[in-house]
């Protein structure tokens, strides 16, 4: 058994996102810059917004927090993104899920550009991935590919079974792994008996929130486990939807959790904010 290592790698990504914004401020003097919608004080939320601004500081991206009351309204943050859409020096919009009951998510995702969209929410990115063309992929399932990639995981022909259909993990891992020529199984809170569909998997990635979903029956002998799952035990330990002291006896690779996909979905938001300014700063020209 192997670890996929999403600290590692994340870090060697950093290091090259580094090199590449010096590159680009010295080619051009445009500083990417990243600005991310904060609403409420959601602790998990805070907690995750101040790791992207210390992800951002320590490789030159610029980046600004908008910390907005729990109980703004819709019209309100709405002026915001847009301003932030006309904004020359912001090259990349985060709007931090989740959102209070008041604001309609979609809207808001719908309204940011999507030159900037680097969380590749909007539709307009949702419809490129689909169909295999060039655009903003969601950060976490792309960090998940480039992890398959750095320890030479190919998943083409492979029987590929994502455990979670949400609009930010699911569906755009399992249009990756078909863009990618995977063979693809979606399971979701109405699959009836899970198990039957994991044990055929070659690799299983699950990101649903559920503590020990994934037990070491439901596995056969060499499967590739990616576990995208978050969650929080009494004791406050962070853990993941795989019982990963029982499953790893099994595998052939696994990421733990923490220390596997959570760095990386951080890479790739740096990487994707790097990508929107190398492309603003070339429609500026």
């Amino acid at each position: 058994m192997q670890l996929l290592d999403g600290r590692a790698l994340s870090k060697k990504i950093e290091i090259q996102v580094t090199a590449d914004v010096k590159m680009l401020k010295d080619k051009c003097g445009c500083t990417p810059g990243l600005a991310v919608v904060l609403i409420g004080q959601d602790p998990a939320s805070a907690t995750y917004v101040n790791m992207k601004k210390k992800a951002c500081d320590r490789v030159g991206i610029y980046s600004i927090t908008h910390d907005m009351p729990e109980n703004i309204s819709q019209d309100a943050i709405e002026k915001v993104i847009q301003n932030m859409n006309n904004d020359s020096t912001i090259d990349g919009i985060l709007i931090q899920l989740p959102l209070p009951k008041q604001i309609d998510e979609r809207r808001l995702l719908d309204l940011v550009a999507p030159n900037k969209d680097v969380d590749g929410f909007h539709p307009f990115n949702v419809g490129r991935l689909t169909t295999g063309l060039d655009g903003f992929v969601p950060c976490t399932p792309l960090g998940v590919m480039k992890l398959l990639e750095e320890y030479n995981i190919d998943v083409k022909g492979k029987n590929c079974v994502v455990v979670g259909a949400s609009n930010i993990v699911g569906k755009p891992m399992a249009s990756l792994l078909l863009n990618a020529n995977a063979t693809v199984e979606i399971c979701h809170i109405f699959t009836d008996d899970l198990k039957k569909h994991t044990l055929n998997a070659d690799i299983v990635l699950v990101g649903v929130g559920v503590i020990n979903l994934i037990t070491e029956d439901m596995v056969k002998d060499d499967v590739v486990i990616i576990d995208i799952g978050v969650s929080r035990t009494k004791d406050g330990k962070l853990v993941g939807d795989v019982d990963f002291a029982n499953v790893s006896k099994k595998c052939s690779y696994i990421t733990p959790s923490p220390g596997g996909v959570g760095p990386m979905t951080i890479a790739m938001l740096l990487s994707n904010t790097l990508k929107a300014a190398k492309i603003n700063a070339q429609e500026r020209k």
